[in-house]
């Protein structure tokens, strides 16, 4: 007797939208008779208050004061929702079975439990060019006898073709780029932009900006590819001006901002039904390195980390997450440890989108006393080497010389450990600074 193939609405590997009678996914291959135990994922959500600003991580570089025309210090946010008198924060109920938003607390979900449907994504018409050189279609990746019809998919197999965004690579002067889809997602939500440019009085200044789409909301691949490229623009335009680099990262932050919620203006598309759909809606960090000179800029969890080309000195985190559980570490409620371990560590407490109840950018300039490298990344990097010591042990020894090879390393790391997310990482070298030009 033939066996009852099982009904699912998505693959249990890759989360890709099945249809009845489906034998194997048509994205990542899985086979669908067998079961196994969905997997434990922590997808970027986001809990409806206000971050307090913390800049007290200990770092072996110096802070660099605002020089004119540099932001002040952001103004501490009013009390979050769902604060008690004492300003600390509550912790998020769990929303009941069923409903992908807790009402108690605001806390976004990424995915309702047991989905009755999931909307199908096409390939992106940015990127994916389902012609080959000459006009002619292409043929599919799986069978290599199929055409490619304009869905994205095979004619012959139905296998779906994979975008040009699962995976990318980029290297600019002496900085690079890798962002890729992951194991478990069905397309890639992160972004990254880099550059490289002069100031105006010759010297080189390097750029990376990486963005993370939040998962709960509307077209999180759309407002991550937005906020990268608006950031990465103006920043780029504003140094050779003579703008001071963490003032140009500021107005970098608020110009992604802006292109982020632009996006919540557009029309909705037959994708973006869902009643429970939040506005597009991502994470930024960013890095500007000239002379002497670092500067960092971040709203949300993607993180940058400082690694010295000698390992005998420290690395450090730069930046602080907003985030639940570095909320609970700031109150003392928690240790690290403690408060990374617990399912709330990630929802977020500060994002770009039209539904942030205001844009806070944080950004800290820095001025280090010898050759290292800045690692820009999202958590689908940093969830497999979170404290700066374990970051600088995957970074490759020779990431100052080799930045676009030290970005696959660190891909491959966290697709080694199970690459439950996106991974974006942008390697941007911090060269050796003249004697007497940096600071301790």
């Amino acid at each position: 007797m033939m066996s009852q193939m099982p009904q699912l609405s998505a693959c249990p590997s890759c989360e890709w939208p099945l249809e009845s009678g489906d034998r194997f996914c048509g994205a990542c291959g899985y086979d669908l008779s067998a079961l196994p135990p969905r997997p434990d994922d922590h997808p970027t959500v986001a809990l409806n208050s206000p971050a307090a600003d913390h800049d007290g991580t200990a770092r072996p570089v110096a802070p660099e004061p605002a020089g004119a025309g540099a932001p002040a210090a952001a103004a501490a946010p009013a009390e979050p929702r769902g604060a008690d008198p004492g300003g600390v924060p509550l912790p998020p109920q769990q929303p009941p079975t069923g409903s992908p938003v807790s009402p108690a607390s605001g806390v976004r979900f990424d995915r309702p439990p047991e989905p009755e449907e999931y909307p199908l994504q096409a390939p992106d018409p940015r990127v994916a060019d389902l012609s080959a050189p000459g006009g002619e279609p292409k043929l599919c990746v799986a069978c290599r006898a199929g055409r490619v019809d304009s869905d994205g998919y095979c004619e012959n197999c139905g296998h779906a073709q994979p975008r040009e965004r699962d995976h990318m690579e980029q290297e600019c002067g002496p900085l690079a780029a890798v962002s890729d889809r992951g194991l478990r997602h069905h397309r890639n939500e992160d972004a990254f932009g880099i550059g490289h440019t002069a100031l105006p009085d010759g010297s080189p200044a390097s750029v990376a900006i990486v963005c993370d789409g939040v998962s709960s909301a509307t077209r999180p691949d759309d407002a991550s590819y937005a906020a990268a490229r608006a950031a990465s623009e103006s920043v780029l335009a504003a140094l050779p001006r003579g703008t001071h680099p963490q003032q140009a990262m500021h107005e970098a932050i608020v110009a992604a901002s802006h292109a982020v919620n632009a996006l919540a203006a557009e029309p909705a598309t037959a994708r973006e039904h869902a009643p429970h759909q939040n506005a597009p809606a991502c994470t930024i960090v960013g890095a500007v390195v000239t002379a002497g000179l670092l500067v960092v800029g971040w709203v949300g969890d993607s993180r940058a980390y400082w690694v010295p080309v000698d390992r005998s000195s420290p690395p450090a985190r730069l930046t602080e997450d907003d985030s639940w559980a570095a909320q609970m570490v700031a109150a003392g409620l928690m240790n690290e440890a403690e408060a990374y371990a617990d399912e709330r560590a990630h929802a977020i407490t500060g994002w770009l989108g039209a539904d942030a109840y205001e844009l806070d950018p944080h950004t800290a300039s820095f001025k280090p006393d010898r050759p290292g490298v800045v690692v820009v990344c999202t958590d689908g990097l940093w969830n497999y080497a979170e404290a700066a010591q374990d970051m600088a042990e995957a970074v490759p020894a020779d990431a100052d010389r080799h930045p676009l090879h030290s970005a696959r390393v660190l891909v491959g790391h966290a697709l080694d450990g199970g690459g439950h997310d996106n991974v974006t990482v942008a390697v941007v070298p911090f060269p050796a600074v003249s004697q007497g030009a940096g600071s301790a």
